[in-house]
């Protein structure tokens, strides 16, 4: 909408004689804003809800204004709207905070009949999922005749994931507000049918089934991509309307339109694209795998007292070998008070502190006992059989780490050793890089969960299995958004959501030039991405494709992966992996990469290989072999099976067209040695 457009409707908020559209549903999109002069071209949030209404709802924006942060404008122009109007729908961004003109809540409150926090409370702990910040947001939802109003924070970003949130239930709110009786009807069918169907797979009575999150009753074997809602009401979640043209199929691409991109070359750009995340503060006992975004320091010298390193005698190295008269002793843990003058020793133990007046630690093996108390519980009296130096066998204050040294550095990966160093210096509470979350989803018409049985022209779905087991293992959070139809408003929806949840995007398949391959015009169509290269001259994974989406200023990773197993789950390896290990803030994200001798023949391909092989060493040899998995076809994904490397190939030329047996390669480290 223009700002003219803006202008026009600010006076009554009617669109005038537009002709009605879609379902027939007539909303009103209400932006609160601090700033009276705003014009509709600047209302990202505004806009964006416009464009929800109209692409989601399929329904017909018929008034739109910006209001001040001012309770009676705001009271008014909902009553307007809903009195006069007499709109089905009323979305209101902004003004929902804790600065003292946030009043939305409040002008609501004074508008509506009947509350509906239900909706309310959706949000919030949709919000709450992701950011605690959603605590501070206090959103109104309620009833004044037949309209149904809808409190939105005042961001594009939160707006959206919220109008998202009760998205699942809007329309049949909706219609049950609007005497819609055919449509509640079937909604209420199509509900029970459901129950009806997962009631049936599980064996259980139709009162044990309960919606997803909302009770302990027996899930449908078919769970949601999207975790924060429940799986009986994704139902009726009205889908994402791609703008991609699925009809023409004779006039689809015959050859990529992207230029074949060396390996080198699209590595460098992953590296270079993936952003380093902000930091966080943890706990250092949950530090283990993170990386330090923060020096640490040493608030105390280690050890903070003269140390005996021995169990025996602290002495006065001046006074040489002989007979000692023994003054007491010293354990780890409390200070001596008594100093040792000529002629006296002090017994210590190991990690003791040393008392004033000696300076070195003659061990017990080089002394004798001359005298002891009448019950033998005391050393009387010691001789001294070797001659001492100053600073013999005690550690000094400090020896081991200073008062102000930098015992950790920013960038440090925290492993165990670094965790007992966190523990020794009282840095219990350490800054690190934040986790990215990775999104994973497999396409597919043909793919079933492994759960199902196999139905004719259907396979079992391994990529999302395998792709999502080898993220785990590195550590990263996921998220398992399940299997998408190839259809471009199936892969926008999960995208749509993906982009919300997750900061990186693993896809599998549609990705090749089949008629069904959607994904890069979705991405590109539709999301806006960048895709930086589209191919990739390697063997397997020649298709691999990398884009970048920005998502309210947000830089979000996508990796469209081949659709073949092995294709998938070796450039996770290649590419994925080392991104993901960059954004976490590690110094060097590049993979570890050997040397080895093959143990066989292997013939060069036209492309540089990425081999699968399992290292294995001699210990009379300086270099581990490398000895073939089998098979290489890229769908064979046994191939993968016990791997732990992946062997660096280079292309053939004229001059070599094999590589034999004994001959040194470089190899990919990509499993435990």
């Amino acid at each position: 909408m223009s700002a003219a457009d803006a202008e026009n409707s600010s006076g009554g908020g009617s669109s005038g004689g537009r002709a009605m559209q879609g379902n027939g549903l007539r909303v009103g999109v209400l932006t609160v804003s601090d700033t009276c002069s705003r014009q509709a071209a600047e209302d990202a949030s505004g806009r964006n809800l416009q464009d929800l209404v109209q692409s989601v709802l399929a329904g017909t924006v018929s008034a739109y204004k910006i209001v001040p942060d001012e309770f009676e404008q705001i009271k008014g122009a909902l009553v307007e709207w809903c009195d006069r109007e007499e709109l089905n729908l009323i979305l209101t961004t902004g003004g929902t905070g804790f600065s003292p003109r946030d009043v939305t809540p409040e002008a609501t409150r004074d508008v509506i009949e009947r509350e509906a926090p239900g909706m309310a409370v959706a949000m919030l702990m949709g919000s709450l999922s992701i950011t605690p910040l959603a605590m501070l947001s206090r959103p109104v939802c309620g009833i004044r005749g037949k309209t149904l109003i809808i409190n939105l924070p005042g961001s594009k970003k939160a707006s959206q994931e919220c109008f998202q949130f009760v998205l699942p239930a809007l329309s049949h709110a909706v219609d049950l507000l609007r005497d819609a009786s055919v449509r509640v009807k079937a909604v209420h069918q199509e509900l029970a049918g459901q129950v009806h169907s997962i009631t049936s797979q599980s064996g259980l009575p139709d009162k044990a089934v309960q919606c997803e999150g909302h009770g302990e009753g027996q899930h449908s074997s078919l769970p949601p991509r999207e975790p924060r809602i429940p799986s009986c009401s994704r139902v009726h979640a009205p889908q994402a309307r791609s703008a991609v043209d699925v009809t023409k199929v004779a006039r689809r691409a015959r050859s990529s339109p992207f230029p074949l991109t060396s390996m080198d070359k699209a590595f460098v750009t992953v590296l270079d694209t993936a952003p380093i995340l902000n930091h966080e503060h943890l706990h250092y006992k949950d530090g283990l795998g993170r990386v330090l975004a923060q020096d640490v320091v040493a608030k105390d010298n280690l050890p903070p007292f003269p140390a005996s390193i021995k169990d025996g005698y602290a002495v006065r190295a001046a006074d040489g070998p002989g007979d000692r008269i023994v003054i007491g002793e010293s354990h780890a843990g409390k200070q001596p008070v008594q100093t040792v003058m000529p002629g006296q020793v002090m017994r210590v133990t190991t990690g003791a502190p040393i008392p004033s007046g000696a300076d070195a630690v003659i061990p017990v093996e080089d002394t004798e006992l001359l005298k002891e108390s009448e019950n033998g519980a005391e050393e009387l009296e010691v001789r001294i059989l070797s001659q001492a130096r100053p600073g013999q066998d005690i550690r000094c204050i400090g020896q081991d780490i200073r008062r102000g040294e930098c015992v950790l550095s920013r960038g440090s990966h925290v492993g165990p050793a670094e965790v007992g160093l966190l523990a020794t210096v009282g840095a219990t509470k350490v800054e690190v890089h934040r986790l990215p979350v990775v999104a994973v989803l497999s396409t597919g018409n043909e793919l079933l969960n492994p759960e199902e049985p196999l139905h004719p022209g259907m396979i079992r779905d391994s990529n999302r299995t395998t792709l999502l087991a080898a993220i785990q293992e590195q550590g990263f959070p996921t998220i398992d958004m399940g299997i998408v139809r190839d259809h471009p408003d199936d892969l926008l929806q999960a995208f749509q959501e993906a982009l919300a949840q997750a900061d990186v995007i693993v896809t599998s398949g549609g990705v090749s030039m089949g008629e069904k391959d959607y994904l890069k015009q979705v991405l590109t169509v539709d999301l806006q991405a960048q895709i930086h290269f589209g191919r990739v001259f390697m063997k397997p994974g020649l298709p691999t494709t990398f884009a970048t989406a920005a998502v309210n200023g947000i830089k979000k990773m996508i990796f469209a992966l081949p659709g073949n197993p092995v294709s998938a789950i070796v450039t996770c390896h290649l590419f994925v992996i080392p991104a993901l290990r960059k954004m976490q803030g590690t110094a060097d994200p590049r993979p570890t990469i050997l040397k080895a001798r093959l143990s066989f023949d292997v013939k060069l391909d036209s492309r540089p290989e990425y081999y699968r092989c399992v290292l294995m060493w001699n210990h009379q040899e300086p270099l581990p072999w490398a000895q073939s998995t089998g098979n290489q076809l890229s769908s064979r994904l046994s191939s993968m099976r016990s791997a732990n490397g992946l062997l660096m190939l280079p292309p053939k030329t004229e001059q070599y067209l094999e590589l034999r047996k004994g001959e040194v390669v470089d190899v990919m480290v990509i499993g435990r040695l």
